[in-house]
Order: structure tokens, then sequence, then C-alpha cells
């Protein structure tokens, strides 16, 4: 019987423990989200559905310290981010930028900014309409990883594109 409640307590410690502001309960529900009926409603293997576009292109682009311009790997993502897009014209996206934990507030939300801008600016050069896409900057507010370490600052210096329904659809 004791082994059973050290293993629970184990359990409910390990569940407490999480990576991300983003795994609390209710993080990360977005009422104007795009769901599978609003695009392809075959899950990850149909290649309109929005588990498509943010598991096998992928929903975010990063960056380097300090940096907000797109490398190849980046740019190769936005691609096949507007090609979707393009296939999807009653989807929209909200580019959001984000920084690493280091630097002031007010600095991290105009790198956030200016990341965000960066990603919105080479999708609507890649045909994608500008009315489809917003931007915002969350700067160091919502980071993915929480540790103080290069491996989690390069997870989070990001931009992400969050699918919504397009304006007028």
């Amino acid at each position: 019987m004791r082994a059973f409640w050290i293993a629970a307590l184990g359990a409910a410690l390990l569940t407490g423990c999480t990576d991300s502001a983003m795994d609390a309960p209710g993080a990360g529900t977005d009422p104007n989200a795009v769901t599978d009926t609003a695009a392809g409603a075959g899950g990850i293997g149909d290649i309109d559905s929005t588990e498509y576009f943010e598991s096998v292109i992928g929903d975010r682009v990063y960056f380097a310290t300090d940096e907000f311009t797109l490398d190849s790997a980046a740019q190769t993502t936005l691609d096949e981010q507007a090609d979707w897009l393009s296939r999807n014209p009653g989807v929209g996206a909200r580019i959001e930028g984000h920084a690493d934990e280091r630097g002031t507030r007010e600095y991290n939300l105009a790198l956030g900014a200016r990341r965000a801008n960066a990603a919105r600016n080479y999708l609507i050069g890649q045909g994608v309409r500008a009315d489809r896409l917003e931007s915002v900057s969350f700067g160091k507010e919502r980071p993915v990883a929480t540790c103080s370490e290069p491996s989690c600052w390069a997870q989070n210096r990001r931009a992400v594109s969050v699918l919504e329904a397009a304006p007028g659809s």
C-alpha cells in the first residue's frame, strides 16, 4: 500500500511540472482560432488541415539572438505556409512575435514586433493578401521554455503563425 502512495505522489508531482506557461489549463485556447472544419477536416493526413499546417509545415520560425532577419530555414517554412494559405483562402493568420527572457520588457516587445513583421512581410511577398495577416508582439511574456539556458532561449526567439478565420469569411 505504501508503494502505491509513493507512486501516486510521484505522478502528482510530475503532472504539476510544466515547461511552458502554455501548458496551463485553458492556455492557448483562442475563440478565434480556426478549427479543422474551417479548412480541411481530415487531420494530419489532409494537406489542407490545420493539423497538417502546424505539424508538417510548421507554424513557427526561429531567429538568432537579437535578430529579426529570416534565415533560409525560416524562409522555407514561410514558403510552405504561404502555399498552404493560398490553398485555403478562408483562413488568415495572426503572426505572434516572441523573444527570450534577456533584455528589458520594452526591448523584447519591439524585437518581437520586428520578428512578427518580418514573417508577415515575407508571407505578403509570397502572395498572401495583407488583410489576411495580422502581427502582434508578446516579447518575452509567453515563453515556451522556461529555463535560463541557451537551449531554452533559442526556442523562445520565434514568430508563430496562429491560424484564424480570414476577414470576410
